[in-house]
């Protein structure tokens, strides 16, 4: 009995720690947003820099991910139980000063794949620090489902697939993005509420500035274009059902709210989205401008979002030759739309078409140059859909564990069989 309840618990431990640690290594900007917003509710933004929390985000993952793997295999009983202890530890009243303090709104344990509440998290925690306390008090009763020898293989192979899964979602996109606005998501029927849910509030307040003098303006009484744009935030006034999407708002330079106008047009509608102008990467440029004045030629609308000030995109222009217009959108949205800066949506109807990450532009050929989108590949949804990915998932890393589990417990079968022969064969006969 004892050993059947080490078991369970060692298997609860494990599994927990192989997908919080996956989401995030899918998602390594995403955990570093989060990191970077408990920084910011310990006062502490300014001590780590934006490459500070990437390695910490892939540094985390990495170390869910190994620990639940090497408990999962039972490989280094002592040392990974006890790091299970260690982690849980420092995160359980971690997340109960969330839960008391709440500033922020979850603790992105899973990162969007599963979003709980601070007090969910808290007890979450509880439990889990309970199992590996259990785990860590009789380690040497986790059933071993690789041997002693064989371990050195299931190691490498986790650290190193577990970082090229963070490096590959860091270079490109997450390979599978949880968020409202995944591939095949309707922008518009993500903002709506369902009959008779209550009607949530929201307030989007503008930050402007002129002459020297910062004042703060509602959507209502946004003043010309005299005014600076500096920053925006949006809050929550009212409690009630929030749609996955609440915060989608285009608004021009010039103050007009274009959202419904994007979101209806029939025909192709790319954004360029950058959260932050003054640090998007500029590498690209030239497809940029080239898709742009594609756009122009086919009649497609482009628009670039971001929550830089007037200065900055005045700069990016400057800098870039470009000619398309931009929209102020709140930072958080665009941090969510794409994890990528800049990064690219191409939108038709409403739904999002497809997406790329800066390092992965889409080029239009010459010989494509009169071509309309529906009859490109870009125009298509892709045809890499959650299965196919699972799929990959599972041929690269899942199968070859199993393979190498199957052929470990053979071997050691064959082994058990050849000594028992041995044994019984050098075993004296008695006589009759």
């Amino acid at each position: 009995m004892l050993k059947v309840v080490v078991n369970v618990c060692r298997l609860v431990v494990a599994v927990t720690f192989i997908l919080s640690g996956f989401v995030k290594a899918v998602d390594p900007k995403g955990t570093a947003y989060k990191i970077a917003d408990y920084l910011h509710a310990m006062h502490l933004d300014g001590l780590v820099s934006d490459t500070g929390t990437i390695v910490a985000s892939i540094a985390l993952s990495t170390l869910e991910f190994a620990i639940g793997i090497f408990l999962l295999f039972a490989i280094r009983r002592r040392l990974a139980s006890r790091m299970a202890v260690v982690l849980l530890a420092v995160m359980t009243p971690l997340t109960l000063w969330l839960a008391v303090a709440n500033p922020v709104s979850d603790c992105g344990c899973f990162g969007d794949a599963l979003v709980l509440t601070n007090w969910q998290t808290f007890w979450k925690n509880v439990v889990l620090l309970g199992a590996a306390l259990v785990v860590a008090w009789k380690p040497m009763e986790l059933f071993r489902f690789v041997s002693e020898s064989n371990q050195w293989i299931v190691v490498n192979y986790t650290v190193l697939f577990i970082l090229i899964v963070a490096s590959l979602s860091l270079y490109d996109l997450p390979m599978f993005d949880f968020r409202p606005y995944h591939i095949g998501a309707n922008i518009r029927q993500g903002m709506e509420i369902p009959e008779g849910e209550e009607q949530p509030q929201f307030e989007t307040t503008f930050i402007l500035e002129k002459d020297g003098e910062r004042r703060e303006f509602g959507i209502d009484d946004y003043p010309d274009s005299t005014w600076t744009f500096v920053d925006s935030h949006t809050v929550q006034t009212v409690k009630g059902y929030v749609p996955p999407i609440h915060d989608f708002v285009l608004q021009t330079e010039e103050g007009d709210d274009i959202t419904e106008e994007v979101l209806a047009d029939t025909s192709y509608v790319f954004l360029l989205v950058s959260p932050h102008l003054e640090t998007a990467d500029d590498s690209r440029l030239d497809l940029i401008n080239e898709l742009y004045e594609y756009c122009e030629e086919q009649g497609y609308a482009f628009y670039g979002l971001t929550a830089s000030n007037e200065n900055a995109i005045s700069r990016w222009r400057d800098r870039t030759g470009a000619e398309y217009p931009f929209c102020l959108v709140d930072e958080i949205t665009l941090k969510t739309i794409i994890r990528s800066n800049p990064g690219l949506l191409l939108l038709k109807n409403g739904t999002v078409t497809r997406k790329w990450s800066h390092n992965n532009l889409p080029q239009i050929a010459p010989n494509q140059a009169s071509m309309p989108l529906e009859s490109l590949e870009i125009g298509q949804m892709p045809d890499d859909g959650v299965p196919s990915k699972i799929a990959r998932l599972l041929l690269w890393f899942v199968l070859p564990l199993a393979l190498l589990t199957i052929a470990d417990r053979t071997w050691m079968w064959t082994k058990w069989l050849r000594r028992t022969r041995k044994e019984t064969k050098d075993k004296p006969h008695e006589p009759n």
